[in-house]
């Protein structure tokens, strides 16, 4: 490939040093939500040891999820400013010890608080991962590289409970944390060794872009941002409506097991994975914006098949495809909202995926203890929630993004 061919930095890489730089992108990407979802079949096991209630439990849910959110917003724009390592290692490194500090937590209130700073500490990995992404590559290869990232980032959620799961065979529920604050230590070896500084000095300092406020202007007057921002954020709602829910809908209502749980968890999960593959190749042939009026009308007929075959009395049988559905629609979605968010931003991509996390982890924060005003005895408030959130999504892409005014992405 000659000099006049290279159209993005990533190009110069090799296919060996390209597929390593994602490998370890997309384990960066996985650690905020494993961090947030790997102890969702422990619940029971925490609401007996703290003698504490189902909402209590659920509050230490939304506190990773908004300590997720702050660090974001925190680390994005710090990430462009000085660059995507230093800001990566030290929020890594926090979120090492706030892991030992949940492990060794005396009750639900230190665990609570504790779970904040972890949360605050795994957002740089999937902020800063999508920034760098789109430090190396543009266009159709920024499409495809995304929903690389967007297997991590959409599969990670579901797959974490699974993995959870099992782990509760051999571990008690605070090894869960043991082991995440393994995998951040991991992490970070892995940055040390094979991540490049992939923001270069001069376009740290772009004139119009170079100040926070500069940056966050340049995001937030993107007509088609905002509304990508409001998709990803109703999406991540309906999705974690359903996490929120499932450990004690599935277990305590439906008498599953944790391994039982798992399966389940593990079927959604084969359902996002095929939702993120398929999205880099639909995206790049008829447009992501497209793709996502696919996808978020496919929200909707799942959410509302969960509520209606809910009170059809089919209980676990008609629980389980509408939700593989959603999970689907959800995997299929992500890469193309990633991919509208970023593309016009190359001089602030820290900053605009920063907001676009936190938004999605404040609406995800908020919607665990919504669901948690209601008794979990059946599936109709969790498919409620998701059908709104589903409705959301589809009115901002019709409203705010408006699909035939998006210019294509070459």
């Amino acid at each position: 490939m000659t000099a006049a061919t290279l159209t993005s930095p990533g190009d110069a890489l090799t296919r060996r040093r390209r597929v390593t730089t994602l490998l370890v992108l997309g384990l960066l990407a996985g650690l905020g939500p494993f961090t947030i979802d790997l102890y969702l079949p422990a619940f029971p096991e925490v609401k007996g040891e703290f003698a504490t209630t189902d909402a209590a439990v659920q509050l230490t849910l939304s506190a990773t999820t908004l300590g997720f959110a702050f660090g974001q917003l925190v680390v994005g724009p710090l990430s462009d400013r000085i660059g995507r390592r230093a800001p990566l290692l030290i929020a890594t490194s926090v979120h090492v010890l706030a892991s030992v500090g949940v492990a060794l937590a005396p009750d639900i209130v230190s665990l609570s608080l504790l779970r904040i700073v972890q949360g605050f500490g795994a957002a740089a990995g999937t902020v800063v991962a999508m920034a760098m992404v789109r430090d190396l590559f543009s266009g159709k290869k920024l499409t495809t590289a995304l929903s690389r990232l967007a297997l991590v980032i959409g599969i990670a959620p579901i797959a974490a409970p699974v993995v959870g799961s099992w782990l509760l065979g051999i571990l008690h529920w605070r090894g869960l944390f043991w082991v995440l604050a393994a995998y951040a230590v991991l992490v970070i070896v892995l940055q040390l060794l094979f991540l490049r500084e992939t923001l270069p000095p001069h376009l740290r300092h772009v004139p119009g872009h170079s100040t926070l406020r500069q940056r966050y202007r340049s995001v937030l007057t993107d007509r088609v941002f905002v509304g990508v921002a409001i998709i990803g954020a109703s999406i991540f709602g309906g999705m974690f409506a359903y996490l929120a829910t499932s450990s004690l809908l599935l277990q305590e209502v439906y008498g599953f097991s944790p391994s039982g749980f798992g399966l389940i968890f593990a079927l959604c999960s084969v359902a996002v994975l095929i939702g993120t593959q398929s999205a880099g190749r639909a995206a790049n042939r008829w447009g992501a914006q497209w793709v996502l009026a696919v996808s978020t009308s496919l929200l909707i007929v799942g959410a509302s098949l969960i509520v209606v075959l809910d009170l059809a009395g089919l209980g676990i049988l008609g629980l389980v495809p509408p939700l593989a559905l959603f999970a689907f629609a959800f995997g299929l979605s992500m890469p193309c909202v990633q991919t509208l968010a970023l593309a016009g931003h190359r001089g602030e991509a820290g900053t605009a995926a920063s907001l676009l996390g936190a938004l999605n982890m404040s609406i995800a924060g908020l919607v665990s203890p919504i669901v948690g005003l209601f008794r979990i005895e059946n599936a109709i408030p969790m498919g409620v929630i998701m059908l709104i959130c589903g409705i959301l999504a589809t009115a901002s892409l019709w409203l705010v993004v408006r699909p035939r005014q998006v210019p294509a992405i070459e």
